[in-house]
């Protein structure tokens, strides 16, 4: 069976739940605090074990330095069934992130310090190239260098393995190294940052879709929040609305909830629908709950909501 490899950062999550953010220089009392595991590929690594439920090996390939921080990684994805591809750096740390949530409605603003993440370059994926061009699938982000996701998408595309970039946080992205990419999967913001162009409706998703297609891209598709996501290539285009698992507790990492997923569907050759929905079904449950990896649902989960959904 051939794995899910994906190459990113984990850091841990500082997690402050408050009715609004300080302004600079002032103090305010918060509602809660949690200390967990995140990291886009560290979470989206982890929303696909979860969501394969033992049928394939997820393998993430990152850097942690040695302290407690680590430990949590390493627990983490323990839990979950993720093979680890770790370099240590002793030299650095293991990277961590401030997260600010706005008590009323769940949102987030995020801070990423990356640490020993920070210095995952091109040498890391090639020590692994076996591995990646092995693979099922390969995944990657931005949040590490992106000379290192380069060097994993010309690895997997070289060997015929089918890429997903998740371009977050944004970057100015050459059409090189878009070329690479089977699947971009920017958000509404992402994908604005890439072209210029507004998304706030599924139309104007579209017309950043067919921007994104002229640079090369395979295919996009645009996670919209409550909207759902947008699926576009050359060939079809189609939207899949929302699905609901029930009330919103917290939109972090909804987006790798959605990755993982669709990775996994893709892996296993749903149809490109049907991996959409998979995706989102995956993000629906997550946005129930509070926290990022441990807000990933299982295989059961998933199958049921979509049950439930008539999909």
């Amino acid at each position: 069976m051939k794995p899910i490899v994906i190459l990113g950062i984990f850091v841990a999550d500082t997690a402050y739940r408050a009715a609004r953010q300080p302004k600079l220089g002032e103090t305010i009392l918060g509602e809660s605090f949690a200390l967990g595991p995140g990291g886009k590929g560290s979470n989206q690594s982890v929303a696909a074990a979860m969501a394969a439920g033992g049928s394939r090996p997820v393998h993430f390939i990152t850097r942690l330095g040695q302290d407690d921080f680590a430990a949590i990684a390493r627990s983490t994805w323990a839990r979950a069934g993720v093979v680890p591809e770790v370099t240590e750096d002793p030299e650095s740390y293991t990277g961590a992130a401030f997260i600010f949530l706005e008590a009323a409605s769940g949102n987030n603003a995020i801070i990423v310090a990356q640490g020993a993440a920070a210095r995952i370059g091109a040498e890391d994926a090639a020590a692994r190239a076996d591995l990646i061009g092995g693979a099922s699938v390969f995944v990657t982000q931005l949040e590490q260098p992106v000379a290192a996701a380069r060097r994993g998408l010309e690895i997997a595309r070289a060997a015929g393995v089918t890429t997903i970039l998740n371009p977050a946080p944004a970057a100015e992205l050459d059409d090189a190294l878009l070329a690479l990419c089977d699947y971009l999967t920017p958000n509404e913001s992402e994908a604005e940052a890439l072209t210029g162009l507004p998304v706030t409706s599924v139309a104007e998703a579209e017309a950043a879709a067919d921007a994104l297609l002229s640079r090369g891209v395979g295919a996009v598709v645009i996670t919209l929040g409550e909207n759902g996501a947008l699926y576009r290539d050359r060939a079809r285009s189609f939207h899949v609305p929302v699905i609901s698992a029930g009330p919103v507790l917290e939109t972090t990492g909804a987006g790798d909830a959605f990755n993982g997923g669709f990775a996994v569907a893709l892996a296993e050759g749903q149809e490109m629908e049907a991996a959409v929905r998979f995706g989102c079904a995956t993000a629906g449950i997550s946005v129930t709950r509070r926290g990022t990896a441990g807000a990933m649902p299982s295989r059961a989960e998933i199958e049921a909501l979509l049950a439930r959904a008539g999909g």
